[in-house]
């Protein structure tokens, strides 16, 4: 199962003109204005790949992201106009803002480490003193990061200096802002159904050819969002527990235990036909508590050519 996986894509669609190969998906931009975005079984931690793809994983992300543009497109206009494969959305192209709108309930994860460290200030936001890992936040903070190149580390960056620099302007970033703060607050009701806690996660907007901000790329799933479990939450909480959570956390614990941060002269552990299926299992688990509903596996005999053949009958359907 594990040598199925959708490691990479190379398709030629009618009125392509360019392809974007990013750390998990592969943007193919055609005429008039159209982005397949296809989603590869491909798994990242501390922005670096792993070199092992984990089975039904691209489709588990598109499906979850999918389903949740269509859950919040009343609240925010999105980039979405089909689901043609189990892997790929269809959308409108946009010009990419250049920062990530990172928006956190509770002291978890970098947010956490960044406060055991000392430090009181994330992005200009202040933090709480006497707070422990895992608290909820007073109300949740927006902590943007500068969008990286491939191969390079997204940075934590303030709203000051992001209109400081002008990578957004005011009126723009309001929007953002808005957006931001109402999609968390239906992310927090969706997960809250299914007896999860959205705890931080991030979003990604652009702008059409019209100039309208719309919502981009993935929207609530576990490589950009983190669950915990709400049922027992403050029992652990009160016993200095850790949380039980659902998100990609658990692989990059992984490798901090197997001494790898992406850090330079790091080498990335040997993932095994265990650990790879393992892993498949925790992104089904994901799956269906986040939605709420069984997974169905795909047919993954011939991914590729699944793919090719799905997007482009959607597109001969548009002609």
């Amino acid at each position: 199962m594990a040598d199925n996986t959708l490691m990479s894509t190379d398709f030629h669609f009618a009125g392509q003109q360019s392809v974007y190969r990013g750390k998990v998906r592969e943007v193919y931009k055609l005429e008039n204005d159209l982005l397949v975005m296809v989603a590869t079984d491909r798994i990242s931690a501390f922005d670096v790949v792993m070199p092992r793809g984990i089975p039904y994983k691209g489709q588990i992300l598109n499906q979850i992201a999918t389903h949740m543009m269509k859950a919040t497109e009343d609240l925010v206009p999105n980039w979405l106009m089909a689901t043609p494969d189990p892997n790929v959305a269809i959308g409108k192209a946009c010009e990419p803002f250049k920062v990530e709108m990172v928006i956190r309930g509770y002291l978890s994860g970098h947010a956490a480490r960044e406060y055991k460290a000392g430090k009181r200030m994330l992005c200009g936001v202040p933090m709480p003193e006497g707070m422990k890992e895992n608290d909820k936040f007073p109300k949740p903070i927006i902590t943007p990061a500068t969008k990286a190149d491939k191969g390079d580390h997204d940075e934590d960056i303030s709203r000051e200096d992001i209109l400081r620099k002008g990578i957004v302007s005011n009126d723009d970033y309001e929007v953002l802002e808005k957006y931001t703060k109402a999609l968390f607050q239906r992310g927090t009701e969706i997960a809250a159904k299914h007896g999860l806690i959205l705890v931080d996660t991030k979003y990604e907007f652009g702008k059409t050819a019209e100039g309208e901000i719309v919502l981009i790329d993935e929207i609530h799933t576990p490589d950009s969002s983190r669950y915990f479990y709400a049922d027992g939450y403050q029992e652990r909480q009160d016993h200095g527990e850790p949380q039980k959570q659902l998100s990609k956390e658990f692989v990059r614990q992984w490798l901090i235990s197997n001494n790898f941060q992406g850090l330079e002269g790091q080498t990335v552990p040997k993932m095994d036909d265990a650990y790879v299926a393992s892993v498949s299992e925790r992104y089904i688990e994901l799956y269906e508590s986040i939605l709420g509903e069984p997974f169905q596996k795909e047919d993954i005999a011939n991914i590729h050519e699944r793919i090719g053949q799905n997007v482009s009958d959607y597109l001969k359907s548009l002609s």
